[in-house]
C-alpha cells in the first residue's frame, strides 16, 4: 500500500481529510506542493532581503491561507523550521505591532496541535516574549501618547506565550522565579506584575522527572501565599488560573488533598449567594475564581482511590441546588450556569484524554489515578437533581442542554428516563409552553446519546415515535418560538433516523432483540407521521399568507426568515431520510398541495417553493417528472392566454406561484434538470421579457439557479448512511444504523461534477441570454435611448448570468501593476483543481467582455440619466460580482460556516471524538471546503482593468445620491480588502478632491467617506507614511464647507483616528538570529523552495535596503511633523482645522525619534490658548516631549546584604517574606536619617516599595552619587534646540503666570478632581530643567495656597496640589542643598494648607499626598512625616479638622506599605488614647486609619515576621475596657421576666440595655460604647481592605457585638454592631481559627441576654455555608447541631424560632444530615405532654418547661419539612401528618404548625401535581382539611 510518505516525499504533519473528500482530490497533492514550494522560496528570501513589513508580512498571509485549505500539509522538518523563524520575526526590535499580531496569530495556529511537536523537538527562549509583552503590557510610553498599539495587541501576546510556554527550556522556571519573586510583596500593586507573569509564562507540562525543575520550585512558596489571605484581592485570579493549568497538565503528580476544603470553601464563596434574611455586603471574591478555570481544577482532582475531592463535589451541587431553582433570581445565576456546563465539559475532556486520545508525549495519567466507572456514575448523579432543577430556569434551558448532553454521553441510563418523565407531561400539556420548550430544548440535546446507547439504555430507540407524535402540535403559526423549536426537535431525530416501515422485518430476521422487535414494529407508524407532519406544514403555510405586495421582491421580516430557514432545513431533512414508498406518499401530497391551490408570493409561496425545492434536492427524477412539466405547462399556456401579459406591471397570482416555484423547484441535480432544458428555454425566453419587476425578477433567479445546477459541485444527497434504504430487510436492517456515525474514510459522497452536456447547456445559455444584452447595452448611447425600466432588466438578466455562472467564468489576462515595491513576488496563489476548462463566449473572456460592455454603458448614464439610481445599483452589483465571486460569496459561506459549527458543538461525541459525527454533518463539511476553495480559486492580480473598475466605482462614490454613493463606496471598500494596497490607485483623487476649494459638496461628502471607510478600514490610518504624508495634510487644508454633516464626517475621520492609528515603524532592525532562521527554511529540501537561498551580497544589499527605507521613513517622518506645523502656524486655518492639525501632530509623537523644535514649539505656544482644550492637547503633548527628552541616569550595583551587615541566605533555603535582618536597613528609622549633606549622598535610596519583601533581585541597582549624574541645572546654552522652546516659555515670568491663572480655572463646577496629567507637566519639568524655573513659580503657588476664598479656593488649592506635587517628584535628582531649600519653602505652605482644608479640598489633599508618597523611600519623605504626625488630633478646624488630617496622614503612609514601621507604631500609641473620641467623624476616620494601621501584620510563611502593629496585642488592650458590655442583660422587672416572653413575642419596648443618653455617674459606659463604635467601624473597614478579616483574635469581641446588636435606642450603634455581625459571618475563617470561632459560639449561646443568643444564631447561617467544607469534619458538625438542639429548646421563643430557621437551612444545604435520630429526637420532645387547658385560664397553667418542649419539637419537625422546599422526600408525608396532631395545640405551638404547612404548600404549589404521588390518599385528605380553607358558607 502507497504511503502518504511514498506519495508526497514527506510525512505531512496534519493535513485536512476533507480534501481526501472532494471530486478532485488526486490533484490537490500536486497543487498544494506547488504552492508551499512558492511560499517557502519567497517568505524565505524575503526575511534574508530584510522586507518584514511587506514581503514578509504578505507571505506570512499566503502561508494563513494554505493552512486553512490543505491544513499543516509539510513535513515536521518544516514545521519546525516556521516555528523557530517565525518566532525569530514576532522579536525583531522596532517591528510594527500589528504585523506582530498578524506573525502570533500564525505561529499560534502552527502551535495549537501540541501533539505534533514535543519538548525534545523544540525549544523557545522565554525572555524574548517577557522583554516584548514587558514593553507593551507595561510600556512606560503609552500613557503619554509615545506608543499607540492595536486594539487586540495584549491578547494576542498572552495567546502567544500561552502557546510557546510548553517549549520552554528546563532552566526557564528557575530564571522566571529569580526574575519575578522580588516582585511579590503583596501590599503593592507589583504582585499583580508578578502573578500575571508567573501564571502566563511558568511552564507547567514538563514530564515527571524533572517535575523538580519545574512546579516544585515555586509550588509551596505559591500555596503558601494563597493560603495566606482570605478576603480574595484581585491577584488571587492568576494564582487560580496558575493552579488550575498546574492541576490539568500534572494529573496525580500534585497533592492536593490537603487544600481540596480550602478550594471549595473558597470557591463557592465566589458566588457571593445570600443566606437567610441578611443581605450579602459585596466583596471582590467574584472576579477571582473564574468559572471555567475552576472546573479545570476540580475535574483534574478527581479520581484514585481515595476520590476526596468527587465527595467535595456532591456536597458543593447540594449545597448550590436551592439556587438553580427558577424561584431564586439573582446576580449569581450567570456564574452557577456556567458551573452546570464547564464542569461535564471538563469531565468529558479529561474522559477524552485518559481512554479515546491518541498517545502523545504530553504527561499520561498514571492507570491509578484514571476515572473508573462507579468514579463517572457518581460525579453524574450528583450533578443530575441540578440539571433537572435548572431546565426551567428563567435564563433559558441553553445551559441545563448542554450540561444534560455532556451527562447523557457518559451515562445514558441515568439521565434520558429522567427527562423523559418530564418531556411527556409537557407535551401533553398545552399551557405551559415555556416549560415544553425547556423540554424540547433538552430532549434535542440528548438524541444521539438516547439513540446509540444500546445495552445501557435499549429502550431509548422506542420513545422516537411517540415523541415526533406529540411534537406535531408544536407546528403553529401562532407561536413562532414553539414552531422553531419544534422544527429544531424534529430535524435532529429524523438527520438520525432512516425513515423506513421495518416492521416486516420482525417476520423476515429471526436474529431480533425484543427491544428490536418493538423498535421495528414501531416504525409502521412513520408514514402516518410523515404525512402529518406534511398537513401541520401545509397548514403553516396558510396561515403565513398575507396581503401581496407589488413591484420587486421584499425581503422577509426577521421572524419569517427564521421559520423559513427551519421549514425548509427540517423538511429536506425528512424527505431526504424516507423510504422511497413514504417518498413518494409524501410526495404524492404535496402536489396536491401545490397544484391545487396558491397564495401570495412574498411569504406563503417562498415557504412552498422552499418544499418542492426540498423534495426535488432529494430525489430530482421523481420530483421534476411530477412538478416541473406542470409548472412550465402552466406559465406557457397562460402566456398563450393573455397576450397583453408581457406589458402588465402586475401579473397574475397563479402565474407568479408557478413561476416562483418553478425557480426553486430546478436547484437540484443538474443531471436530471438538462432533460427539460428545451421546454425551461422555452420558459425562460418569454418570462425573462416580462414588464412586471418582480416577475422578471423571479425568473432571472431561474436563469441564475438552473447555471448552479448544472455547474456548481456539490453532494447530490446527505443521508444518515451510505447507500440505500430500501435493501431487503434479510441484508440489512436500518433500525441497528439509527444514530450511527458516518465513517470519514468511507463516507461514499455521491458529488454532482458538470459534464460536458452540462457545460454545453450552460454556453447555449449564455449565447441565448447574456450575449443579445451585452450586444444590446454596448450600443446604448446618447444617440439611442433606451427606457430604464427595460435597461434595469437587461442588467438583472446580465447580473443573473454572472452569478449563476461565476464558478466557471476564468479571470480576465492582464499584467498585474506593481502597487508595493518589496524583493518578492506579491502574488497570491490559487486554489484551483477544481476549475475545468472554463466558461467562454465566442471564445471571449466573459468577465471582460462584461466590464466593457457596463463600463460604456456607466458612461453615458453618467452623461444622460445620472438619476437611474437603480440601473446605478445593479451596476455597482455587476462590477462587485466581476470582481470577487467565483462561484462562493464571503458573507454566505461565513454564515454557513458559522451554522455548521453551532450544528456540529450540538450533536458532536466529545467524548469519542475521532470525528465521529454524524454522515450529514460530515457530507457538509466537505461541501464547506470545496466552497473555501472556490473563495480562493483566483490569484487575485490588480490589472489595469481592475484599476478601471476601481476608478469607475470612485466616481459612483461622489455621485449625487447618497444610496448610490453608499453602495458604491462599500463596493470599493471591498476592493481594497481583497487587493492590498489596490487604495493608492485613487489616492492622487483623493488628495486632489480634498485640496479642491470650489468641489462640489456631494464629491467632497464621497470623497470623504471613501477615506473614512468602516471599522479598522479608514484610510487615514494606514501604516504607511507615504499615505499619512499625502492624506493628513490635505484633510487638515479641507476646510471648504460649513455644512454640518461635511463637518461630522471630517470628525468621524478624525475620532477614527485618534481611537485607531497605530504607531508606524520607523526603525525596524533584523536580526541575524531571523536571518539565519530564514536560510535553514529556505534550504530544507521537500518540497524544494522556488529560490534558493540568499547569497552574501544578496544579504548585504538587504542590509543597504534596511537602512534606506529607516533613513526616508525619517525624513518622511520629519517632513510630515514640518508640514502639521507650518499649517497650525500658518494662520490661513479656522479654529476647528486648526485643531485638528494640532491633533493630528500630537498623534506623532513618539518614543523612538524626538520631536522636531518647530512642532514643540507650536505646542508651547499654545499652552496659553483661549480654548481649554487646545491647553489640554499642547499640555499633555508637552509632557510626552518632556518624557521623551528625558536623561538617562546611571545606576550602580547594590549589594543589600553587605550593607544590612547580614549573610546570604545559602542556595536552596527558603527565604521567609515580610521584616528581616537584611532588609531592616531600607526601612524608616527615625534615629537614622540621612540629614547631612554626607549622609544623603552616601545612603543608598531604594524608591520602589516592593524592593526587599521578598527575595532581593539578583542585579539589585541604586542610582550612581550625584556626581556622576547627568546635570540637572543647566544653562540655556547646555540645552538643544527642542529644550530651549520649551526653557524660554517657562522662564518667561508673564507667561507662567498667565498659564498658571488658566490651571487655575475651575473646568466643570463641583466635579473637579486632581489631575494627575498637570502633575506628571510639572514632574517633567523639574525633572529635566532642575530647579531653575522655580522662582517663577513661588508666587503663584503661593497665592494659590493661601485663597481661601468661598468661591475659587477649591480650585486655586487643587492647581497649587498639582504644581507642588509635580515639583517634588521632579526633585528626585537634585543636589541636597536644592532638596533642602525646596523643603523650607514647601513646608510652611503644607502646614497652612493642612490647617485650612474643605470639605472640597479633601479628596484632592488625600491624593496629593498619595502623588508624593508613592514610590518614594521614606527617609527621602522624614520631612513630610514629621509635619503629619505632629497632633494632628489638636482640635483645629473641629471635628472635620481632626479627621482630615488623619485622611491625609492616612493616604501619605499607605503608599509606603511595610517599610514604615516605626511610624506606624508611632500612629497607632497616638490614636489609642483617641478611640472613644466625642465626634463620630473623627472616630470612623480612626477605624479606617486602624485598618491601615494594621494592614502588614500579615504572615505568609510560618518563619515571616512583622515588626508593623500586631491586631492581637491592640485587642488584648482595649478588651478590658469592652468586657463590661457584653454581661448587660435587661432586669427582670424591666422586662416584666422572662417568662412571659418565652411564650409570646414581646410587643413592650425593651428598656435599654445601653445608651450614651444615660445619666452623667456612667461615663465609664459612654466611653466604652464610643470606644465600641471605633472597633466596630474598624471590624468593617477590615472585611473589604484586609487580607485577613477574621483572625483569630476578633472572636473575642463576637460576644460584646452579639449582645449590642439589637441595642435599639442607640441607633448608631446598633448598626454598626449589626454591619459588623454580617461582615465577621460572612468572612472566611482559617482552618486554625475554626475552634477558636466554635469556641466563641458556645460561650455567646450561654450568654444571659436572649439577643445575643438570637444574633448568634443569625452568624452561624452565613458562617457555616460561607466556611462550608472547612467545617465539613464530624465534630465541627456535631458541635454546630448539639448547639442547635440546645437552642430550640431555649426558654426565649425568639431565640428557638431562629433555631429551627438555621436547623431548617442547615440541612437544607446539606451541611447537616436528617438521620432518624434527629426525627426521634424531635418526635419524642413533640409529644410532651400537656395539661388540659382550661376554658379560662388557657396558657397560664400550663408548665412552661412542657410547653417549650413540645414547642421545640414541632418547631424541630417543621424545620425537617422546610429542609425540603422543591422535593418530597419519603419520610416528609408521614412528618406533615405528625404535625396534623398538634393544629389545635396551645400558642404558640398551633402558629408554627400552621407556618409550616402554609410554607409548605407555597413552596410546592407550582409541582403539585409531581408531589401529591408521594403521598397516600388518606394522608392527602388530612393534608387537604389542613390547606385549604373552610368556605365561608360552609
Amino acid at each position: 500500500m502507497t504511503t502518504r510518505k511514498d506519495q508526497l516525499g514527506f510525512e505531512p504533519q496534519k493535513e485536512s481529510i476533507y480534501n481526501r473528500l472532494l471530486p478532485y482530490a488526486d490533484k490537490i497533492d500536486d497543487e498544494a506542493l506547488r504552492v508551499f514550494a512558492q511560499i517557502k522560496g519567497n517568505l524565505g528570501r524575503s526575511v534574508q532581503l530584510r522586507d518584514i513589513k511587506i514581503g514578509a508580512s504578505h507571505w506570512v498571509g499566503q502561508l494563513t491561507r494554505y493552512i486553512r485549505l490543505y491544513g499543516l500539509m509539510f513535513s515536521k522538518e518544516d514545521h519546525l523550521y516556521l516555528v523557530k523563524l517565525l518566532y525569530q520575526m514576532i522579536i525583531i526590535p522596532g517591528l510594527e505591532l500589528s504585523t506582530v499580531q498578524k506573525f502570533s496569530n500564525q505561529l499560534i495556529s502552527l502551535l495549537k496541535k501540541k501533539e505534533l511537536l514535543s519538548r525534545e523537538d523544540l525549544e523557545l527562549p522565554w525572555r524574548p516574549l517577557y522583554n516584548l509583552i514587558e514593553s507593551v503590557i507595561y510600556s512606560q510610553y503609552e500613557q503619554h501618547g509615545l506608543q499607540l498599539f492595536p486594539v487586540n495587541i495584549e491578547s494576542v501576546l498572552k495567546n502567544l506565550v500561552r502557546t510557546c510556554r510548553t517549549y520552554f527550556s528546563l532552566e526557564s522556571t528557575q530564571e522566571m522565579l529569580d526574575e519575578w519573586r522580588p516582585l511579590l510583596c503583596p501590599f503593592d500593586i507589583t504582585v499583580i506584575k508578578a502573578l500575571n507573569y508567573l501564571e502566563l509564562f511558568l511552564p507547567t507540562a514538563l514530564p515527571p522527572e524533572h517535575h523538580h525543575r519545574g512546579f516544585k520550585l515555586w509550588f509551596e512558596e505559591l500555596i503558601e501565599l494563597w493560603e495566606s489571605f482570605h478576603n480574595g484581592p484581585s491577584w488571587e485570579y492568576s494564582l487560580v488560573n496558575l493552579f488550575s493549568r498546574l492541576t490539568f497538565e500534572n494529573i496525580s503528580y500534585v497533592e492536593w488533598k490537603p487544600y481540596i476544603p480550602m478550594i471549595f470553601t473558597r470557591f463557592l464563596r465566589s458566588f457571593n449567594l445570600p443566606v437567610g434574611k441578611q443581605p450579602v455586603i459585596s466583596n471582590k471574591t467574584n472576579h477571582c475564581y473564574e468559572v471555567q478555570s475552576t472546573a479545570i481544577w476540580i475535574v483534574s482532582m478527581l479520581g484514585g482511590p481515595n476520590n476526596l475531592a468527587q465527595e467535595h463535589v456532591a456536597q458543593l451541587f447540594k449545597a448550590l441546588q436551592t439556587f438553580y431553582h427558577p424561584s431564586n433570581v439573582g446576580r449569581w445565576n450567570l456564574r452557577l450556569s456556567s458551573l452546570l456546563t464547564a464542569l461535564p465539559k471538563c469531565f468529558i475532556r479529561r474522559l477524552h484524554r485518559e481512554r479515546y486520545a491518541k498517545p502523545s508525549w504530553e504527561n499520561s495519567i498514571p492507570e491509578s489515578q484514571k476515572l473508573t466507572e462507579p468514579d463517572i456514575s457518581h460525579f453524574v448523579e450528583c450533578i443530575k437533581p441540578v440539571v433537572f432543577v435548572a431546565m426551567f430556569s428563567k435564563s433559558g434551558s441553553q445551559d441545563a442542554s448542554i450540561a444534560l448532553r455532556y451527562l447523557s454521553t457518559m451515562r445514558p441510563e441515568l439521565m434520558v428516563p429522567n427527562l423523559l418523565e418530564h418531556m411527556y407531561p409537557a407535551m401533553e400539556t398545552l399551557i405551559e409552553p415555556h416549560r415544553l420548550i425547556a423540554c424540547m430544548n433538552c430532549i434535542v440535546a440528548v438524541v444521539r446519546p438516547m439513540l446509540r446507547a444500546g445495552k445501557w439504555y435499549p429502550a431509548g430507540p422506542l420513545h422516537v415515535l411517540p415523541l415526533l407524535n406529540l411534537s406535531l402540535p408544536g407546528i403553529d403559526s401562532n407561536d413562532f418560538k414553539k414552531c422553531l423549536v419544534t422544527f429544531q426537535m424534529v430535524s435532529t431525530f429524523v438527520s438520525m433516523i432512516p425513515i423506513v416501515d421495518c416492521s416486516s422485518a420482525v417476520h423476515v430476521r429471526k436474529d431480533l432483540t425484543e427491544e428490536e422487535r418493538e423498535q421495528c414494529l414501531a416504525t409502521v407508524g412513520f408514514e402516518d407521521w410523515v404525512l402529518q407532519f406534511f398537513d401541520r406544514v401545509f397548514s403553516l403555510i396558510e396561515n403565513s399568507s398575507q396581503e401581496a405586495s407589488y413591484g420587486a421582491v421584499d425581503r422577509l421580516n426577521p421572524e419569517q426568515s427564521m421559520l423559513e430557514v427551519g421549514m425548509a432545513s427540517t423538511s429536506t431533512s425528512v424527505l431526504q431520510q424516507c423510504s422511497a414508498p413514504i417518498f413518494d406518499s409524501a410526495l404524492k401530497r404535496l402536489r396536491r398541495f401545490v397544484t391545487e391551490s396558491w397564495y401570495e408570493t412574498k411569504v406563503s409561496g417562498r415557504f412552498a417553493a422552499n418544499l418542492c425545492r426540498a423534495a426535488a434536492k432529494v430525489n430530482p427524477e421523481k420530483t421534476l417528472k411530477i412538478f416541473l412539466p406542470h409548472f412550465c405547462d402552466f406559465i406557457l399556456n397562460f402566456v398563450r392566454d393573455h397576450e397583453d401579459l408581457m406589458d402588465e406591471e402586475h401579473l397574475d397570482g397563479s402565474f407568479m406561484w408557478n413561476l416562483l416555484l418553478l425557480s426553486q423547484l430546478v436547484r437540484c441535480d443538474g443531471r436530471e434538470v438538462i432533460k427539460y432544458k428545451d421546454t425551461l428555454i422555452e420558459v425562460l425566453k418569454v418570462t425573462l421579457t416580462l414588464k412586471c419587476i418582480q416577475g422578471y425578477e423571479i425568473a432571472g433567479q431561474l436563469l441564475r439557479y438552473l447555471f448552479r445546477a448544472v455547474l456548481l459541485v456539490y453532494p447530490t444527497e446527505y443521508k444518515s448512511i451510505n447507500g440505500s434504504f430500501d435493501r431487503p430487510f434479510d441484508e440489512y436492517l436500518v433500525t441497528r444504523d439509527w444514530a450511527k456515525p458516518g465513517n470519514i474514510h468511507d463516507l461514499g459522497i455521491d458529488w454532482h461534477v458538470p459534464t460536458d452536456e452540462e457545460r454545453a447547456f450552460a454556453s447555449q445559455l449564455l449565447k441565448l441570454f447574456l450575449e443579445p444584452e451585452l450586444k444590446f447595452i454596448a450600443t446604448v448611447s446618447s444617440c439611442m435611448l433606451v427606457s430604464r425600466d427595460d435597461l434595469l432588466r437587461r442588467l438583472n438578466i446580465i447580473l443573473e448570468c454572472l452569478l449563476g455562472s461565476g464558478c466557471e467564468l476564468p479571470q480576465w489576462e492582464g499584467e498585474a501593476i506593481k502597487r508595493m515595491e518589496s524583493v518578492v513576488d506579491l502574488t497570491r496563489f490559487a486554489s484551483d483543481a477544481h476549475m475545468m476548462h472554463g466558461l467562454t463566449l465566442n471564445g471571449e473572456n466573459i468577465r471582460e467582455m462584461v466590464a466593457e460592455s457596463v463600463r460604456s454603458l456607466l458612461g453615458y448614464m453618467e452623461a444622460s440619466c445620472e438619476d437611474d439610481t437603480k440601473g446605478l445599483f445593479k451596476i455597482i452589483k455587476i462590477y462587485e460580482t466581476l470582481l470577487f465571486f467565483y462561484g462562493s460569496q464571503k458573507g454566505d459561506f461565513d454564515g454557513r460556516w458559522k451554522s455548521f459549527h453551532i450544528v456540529k458543538s450540538a450533536l458532536e461525541d466529545k467524548m469519542r471524538g475521532k470525528k465521529l459525527h454524524i454522515r450529514a454533518l460530515l457530507v457538509d463539511r466537505a461541501q464547506l471546503q470545496h466552497e473555501n476553495r472556490l473563495l480562493n480559486s483566483t490569484n487575485k492580480a490588480f490589472t489595469k482593468r481592475h484599476q478601471d473598475i476601481c476608478n469607475d466605482l470612485f466616481k459612483l462614490c461622489m455621485s449625487r445620491y447618497s444610496e448610490v454613493r453608499k453602495k458604491a463606496q462599500s463596493s470599493l471598500l471591498m476592493t481594497f480588502t481583497n487587493f492590498p494596497f489596490s487604495y493608492y490607485s485613487i489616492l492622487p483623487d483623493l488628495v486632489e478632491n480634498l485640496k479642491k476649494t470650489d468641489i462640489e459638496e456631494h464629491k467632497f461628502k464621497g470623497t470623504l467617506y471613501t477615506i473614512l471607510g468602516s471599522g479598522q478600514k479608514c484610510l487615514a490610518i494606514k501604516r504607511n507614511w507615504e499615505v499619512l504624508l499625502e492624506i493628513w495634510p490635505a484633510l487638515v487644508q479641507s476646510q471648504h464647507s460649513e455644512k454640518p454633516s461635511i463637518l461630522k464626517v471630517i470628525d468621524d475621520i478624525v475620532s477614527r483616528v485618534i481611537k485607531c492609528l497605530e504607531s508606524v515603524a520607523i526603525k525596524t532592525k533584523v536580526q541575524d538570529t531571523c536571518l539565519e532562521a530564514a536560510k535553514e527554511f529556505i534550504s530544507s529540501p521537500c518540497p524544494k523552495a522556488i529560490y534558493p537561498p540568499a547569497t552574501a551580497e544578496d544579504v548585504q544589499k538587504g542590509l543597504q535596503m534596511e537602512n534606506a527605507k529607516t533613513m526616508k521613513a525619517t525624513e518622511q517622518y520629519n517632513h510630515l511633523v514640518d508640514s502639521l506645523a507650518n499649517l497650525v502656524e500658518s494662520e490661513k486655518l479656522t479654529w476647528k482645522f486648526s485643531q485638528i492639525g494640532l491633533e493630528f501632530t500630537a498623534l506623532l509623537l513618539r518614543h523612538d525619534v524626538p520631536m522636531p523644535a518647530r512642532a514643540v514649539q507650536v505646542f508651547c505656544k499654545r499652552l496659553c490658548h483661549d480654548s481649554l482644550y487646545i491647553r489640554k492637547l499642547s499640555m499633555a503633548a508637552l509632557s510626552a516631549i518632556l518624557k521623551q527628552q528625558k536623561q538617562e541616569h546611571k545606576e550602580v550595583p547594590l549589594d543589600p546584604y553587605k550593607i544590612s551587615g547580614t549573610q546570604p541566605f545559602p542556595p536552596g533555603v527558603r527565604i521567609p517574606p515580610g521584616d528581616r535582618p537584611d532588609n531592616k536597613w531600607h526601612q524608616y528609622n527615625a534615629s537614622d536619617l540621612p540629614d547631612t549633606r554626607d549622609k544623603w549622598e552616601k545612603t543608598p535610596f531604594v524608591e520602589k516599595t516592593h524592593w526587599g519583601y521578598n527575595i532581593w533581585p539578583k542585579d539589585m541597582k541604586q542610582y550612581a552619587p550625584i556626581s556622576e549624574q547627568p546635570k540637572v541645572d543647566r544653562t540655556r546654552d547646555e540645552l538643544n534646540e527642542a529644550e530651549q522652546v520649551i526653557y524660554d516659555f517657562f522662564i518667561n515670568k508673564q507667561l507662567v503666570e498667565k498659564l498658571i491663572s488658566y490651571l487655575a480655572l475651575e473646568e466643570q463646577k463641583g466635579r473637579d478632581k486632581f489631575r494627575s496629567k498637570y502633575l506628571i507637566l510639572f514632574k517633567g519639568l523639574f525633572r529635566n530643567f532642575g530647579p531653575c524655573f522655580l522662582e517663577n513659580l513661588k508666587p503663584s503657588v503661593e497665592r494659590l495656597v493661601k485663597d481661601l476664598s468661598h468661591d475659587k479656593h477649591d480650585s486655586s488649592q487643587r492647581c497649587a496640589m498639582e504644581i507642588l506635587g509635580g515639583i517634588l517628584r521632579g526633585s528626585k535628582h537634585w543636589e541636597y542643598s536644592q532638596i533642602i531649600s525646596l523643603w523650607d519653602w514647601i513646608r510652611p505652605l503644607l502646614q497652612f494648607a493642612q490647617n485650612n482644608i474643605t470639605v472640597e479640598t479633601l479628596d484632592d489633599w488625600g491624593n496629593f499626598y498619595s502623588s508624593i508618597s508613592e514610590s518614594r523611600d521614606p527617609r527621602k519623605l522624614s520631612w513630610v512625616f514629621d509635619m503629619l504626625l505632629k497632633n494632628p488630633l489638636c482640635g483645629e478646624g473641629g471635628a472635620f479638622g481632626d479627621a482630615s488630617r488623619l485622611y491625609i496622614i492616612q493616604n501619605a503612609m499607605v503608599q509606603q506599605e511595610w517599610r514604615i514601621p516605626e511610624l506606624l507604631c508611632q500612629l497607632l500609641d497616638y490614636v489609642t488614647p483617641h478611640l472613644s473620641h466625642n465626634y463620630k467623624a473623627v472616630r470612623d476616620r480612626i477605624g479606617s486609619l486602624l485598618c491601615t494601621i494594621f494592614l502588614y501584620d500579615y504572615k505568609i510563611h510560618r518563619d515571616s515576621e512583622v515588626r508593623s502593629p500586631i491586631k492581637a496585642t491592640f485587642i488584648q488592650q482595649i478588651l478590658p475596657q469592652l468586657e463590661p458590655l457584653k454581661d448587660i442583660v435587661p432586669s427582670p422587672g424591666e422586662n416584666n421576666g422572662i417568662k412571659n416572653n418565652s411564650i409570646h413575642k414581646s410587643d413592650q419596648k425593651d428598656i435599654s440595655m445601653v445608651t450614651e443618653e444615660s445619666s452623667s455617674d456612667d461615663e465609664e459606659r459612654k466611653t466604652a460604647i464610643r470606644l465600641c463604635k471605633t472597633v466596630m467601624n474598624w471590624l468593617q473597614n477590615c472585611y473589604s481592605r484586609s487580607f485577613i478579616s477574621s483572625p483569630k483574635e476578633v472572636f473575642h469581641l463576637l460576644p460584646i457585638i452579639c449582645t449590642l446588636e439589637s441595642e435599639s435606642n442607640d441607633v448608631d450603634l446598633k448598626a454598626d454592631c449589626s454591619t459588623a455581625l454580617a461582615c465577621l459571618s460572612q468572612s472566611f475563617v482559617h482552618p486554625s481559627a475554626i475552634s477558636t470561632a466554635l469556641h466563641t459560639i458556645k460561650e455567646v449561646a450561654g450568654l444571659q441576654s436572649w439577643h445575643a443568643r438570637a444574633a448568634i444564631l443569625k452568624y452561624i447561617q452565613n458562617m457555616v455555608f460561607g466556611n462550608f467544607f472547612l467545617l465539613n469534619s464530624p465534630e465541627h458538625k456535631t458541635t454546630i447541631q448539639n448547639l442547635l438542639l440546645h437552642l430550640i429548646c431555649d426558654e426565649q421563643l425568639e431565640v428557638r424560632e431562629m433555631a429551627a430557621m438555621t436547623l431548617s437551612g442547615l440541612l437544607h444545604c446539606g451541611f447537616l444530615n436528617l438521620d432518624k435520630t434527629v426525627m426521634t429526637h424531635f418526635e419524642k420532645l413533640s409529644q410532651t405532654k400537656l395539661k388540659k387547658k382550661h376554658h379560662v385560664t388557657g396558657l397560664q397553667d400550663q408548665p412552661l418547661e412542657s410547653l417549650i418542649q413540645r414547642h421545640a419539637g414541632v418547631l424541630g419537625l417543621g424545620a425537617c419539612v422546610q429542609a425540603y422546599p422543591y422535593d418530597v422526600p419519603e419520610f416528609i408525608p408521614q412528618l406533615l401528618m405528625d404535625l396534623s396532631d398538634h393544629v389545635n395545640d396551645p400558642q404558640p405551638i398551633q402558629m408554627s404548625v400552621k407556618q409550616t404547612l402554609s410554607n409548605f404548600r407555597r413552596t410546592h404549589h407550582d409541582n403539585w401535581h409531581d408531589h401529591k404521588l408521594k403521598f397516600t390518599d388518606d394522608q392527602l385528605v388530612v393534608l387537604t382539611d389542613l390547606l385549604v380553607s373552610p368556605n365561608y358558607y360552609a
